[in-house]
């Protein structure tokens, strides 16, 4: 089920992108006429990192400096945060937790500008905020989500394009659903059978990229019971290096822009200690080991990144003995205060 819901996320982004357009517009004029002196990101797991990359592109395009909340500082501490002047955003599948509802409610009754990306619009989450973006995924019945997180990119893509009001940015995102299909076809056997045997790894990124090796490293604990760890190009050098030794996996999505040769350079140094690097680069680098998939401008190639990886990940699952649709001690909805 995972594996085909994961494929068949390019039909749900279709579905998204031809709804909403009146919506999104609408948003991207608030906020373009709205001065921010704070912009938060309010999300758990999965969509914590689809938060993270449309905070990058919030950071990137916009030069509005965006902060992750821990959210527990409004749900338990009850700290009396100041809210005028700021943009919420959220992120979530199912809009039930309390811990993600109740900082957006809190947000929007300071009079914030609150906005929910989520996938079920009946949801307390989606009552919560001012504007309610349907992610548009379908159920989802896989406890790995997968589609839920590409249209959360997407989502976010196309919040950051109305806000903007990008031309580029946004043809790019229309022709998403075929990169997407594309992207469904490329064979990262290789990684399969590296990583079958395999007790632990590191996955990498930098940037844009990082969010993609955040939610890689999450996917391979749920699914694979693989102990992973996401770690930035840049602090590799600052303590995970000592982990390092022979035949060690790596997993390196280097993405197209500014930190891909920082990147290239990392995996060149990793093979050079003896680690078993997975690089996972456009077909122009002639160098890697998996073929990442381009969308039509590089702030959107993460999304069709995450997509080949997915494919990967429901079939090392299977090789590795284990259910992706049934990961142990997890359940599709975590409710936390």
């Amino acid at each position: 089920m995972m594996l085909k819901e994961a494929l068949s996320a390019a039909d749900c982004v279709a579905q998204q992108l031809a709804a909403d357009g009146d919506r999104y517009a609408e948003l991207g004029r608030k906020l373009r006429s709205t001065s921010f002196s704070t912009a938060l990101t309010i999300a758990r797991g999965s969509s914590d990192h689809a938060c993270a990359y449309v905070a990058y592109l919030i950071m990137a395009r916009l030069g509005r400096v965006v902060a992750s909340l821990p959210m527990s500082l409004v749900t338990l501490n009850k700290s009396p945060l100041i809210t005028r002047d700021t943009l919420a955003i959220s992120i979530s599948q199912s809009g039930q937790s309390p811990d993600v509802v109740e900082p957006i409610r809190y947000f929007r009754d300071g009079g914030a500008t609150t906005i929910a990306l989520v996938n079920d619009i009946d949801s307390p989450l989606a009552h919560a905020a001012e504007f309610a973006m349907p992610l548009r995924a379908g159920k989802e019945q896989s406890v790995a989500a997968t589609k839920s997180f590409i249209t959360s990119l997407v989502a976010g893509a196309r919040l950051v394009a109305a806000w903007q009001n990008d031309p580029e940015l946004l043809a790019g995102l229309e022709a998403l659903p075929e990169s997407l299909r594309a992207a469904s076809t490329e064979d990262w056997s290789k990684a399969v059978e590296v990583l079958t045997p395999a007790r632990n790894i590191m996955v990498v990124g930098r940037g844009i990229s990082f969010p993609v090796a955040l939610e890689a490293s999450l996917k391979f604990k749920e699914t694979s019971a693989l102990q992973a760890e996401a770690f930035s190009g840049a602090e590799i050098k600052h303590g995970p290096m000592a982990l390092i030794e022979e035949g060690y996996p790596l997993v390196i999505f280097a993405t197209r822009g500014a930190t891909q040769a920082s990147l290239l350079q990392l995996a060149s140094e990793m093979r050079g200690r003896g680690a078993h690097v997975l690089l996972a680069a456009p077909a122009d680098i002639a160098e890697r080991d998996l073929t990442l998939p381009v969308a039509a401008t590089p702030d959107l190639d993460p999304i069709v990144a995450i997509q080949a990886f997915y494919k990967m990940a429901a079939e090392l699952s299977a090789a590795r003995g284990m259910d992706p649709d049934q990961p142990r001690h997890l359940s599709k909805v975590t409710k936390t205060n």
